[in-house]
């Protein structure tokens, strides 16, 4: 696919993914989600790729659906994207991002600017939020007549708790960097010079450990968070521990250190 809305670099065993509409505050359309996804594929397919980090072009992370070319065109009739009446969030029919991030490499997303609406639902179900002091955040649902979605509404209350969820849903307010670190929505926060190097440390630390358990791990987060049956949470965790025992990464870690070197989990 050619990218025209974002940019996909590799450096080692990271990929950086960049929403590239500057101009629009890389303004969110259907179809930057299709390249996102299909940079993300790329990613997941490759073996020497550990971990992806999510940024934005210019000066904003990603201030929200392009009002023409999403809303606008919607209120006049034409579907914006690839039937996105009949998907999920406004996505294209097809594309479940939630699920399709879970289910990923770990996505760390660092947001440079404005994150407003879809900006920051995107970012959600991923692995780690970092936040320059500088970036602003805003569920503006509420002020264009909308409600959230992307299961922003379980998985912000996730990170926040229910009260500080229910007042940045419902007043639409902006917060700044530091306020969304110190409440939980941002994991991480740094000053703009450091912002990218900070997430690429960060995914680099998830980068050197083995895709297989990296997704295990996330597949078993994703279904326990919520859970209250101990028992199944232990149930989970056995049934992939057991797969894990059998698996070359765990031979590789134990051989690695009997033998007082470094494990090696994908290719140089």
């Amino acid at each position: 696919m050619e990218y025209t809305q974002i940019t996909y670099a590799v450096d080692g065993p990271l990929a950086t993914i960049t929403l590239n509409r500057p101009d629009k505050l890389n303004a969110w359309t259907p179809k930057m989600a299709e390249e996102q996804v299909d940079a993300i594929d790329n990613a997941n397919g490759d073996p020497a790729i550990g971990a992806i980090v999510m940024t934005g072009a210019g000066r904003g992370f990603c201030a929200g659906a392009d009002m023409e070319a999403t809303f606008s065109t919607r209120i006049g009739g034409t579907d914006p994207g690839n039937d996105t009446a009949g998907g999920m969030g406004g996505m294209p029919r097809g594309l479940d991002w939630v699920t399709f991030i879970r289910q990923s490499k770990p996505v760390v997303c660092a947001i440079n600017g404005a994150a407003v609406g879809i900006g920051v639902t995107m970012c959600l179900p991923c692995d780690q939020i970092i936040a320059s002091s500088t970036a602003k955040f805003g569920m503006g649902f509420i002020k264009m007549g909308l409600v959230p979605e992307l299961a922003s509404t379980r998985l912000l209350a996730a990170r926040v708790g229910f009260g500080k969820a229910s007042d940045l849903f419902l007043s639409g307010r902006l917060i700044l960097g530091p306020e969304a670190y110190r409440i939980g929505l941002a994991d991480q926060l740094a000053e703009p010079a450091d912002l990218l190097a900070t997430a690429h440390a960060v995914a680099l630390s998830y980068a050197a450990n083995p895709d297989p358990q990296l997704r295990m791990t996330k597949q078993l987060l994703t279904e326990n968070v919520v859970e209250t049956d101990l028992a199944e949470i232990q149930r989970r965790e056995s049934a992939l521990l057991a797969e894990c025992w059998k698996s070359p990464e765990h031979k590789e870690a134990v051989d690695a250190f009997l033998d007082k070197r470094p494990p090696v989990f994908r290719p140089a």
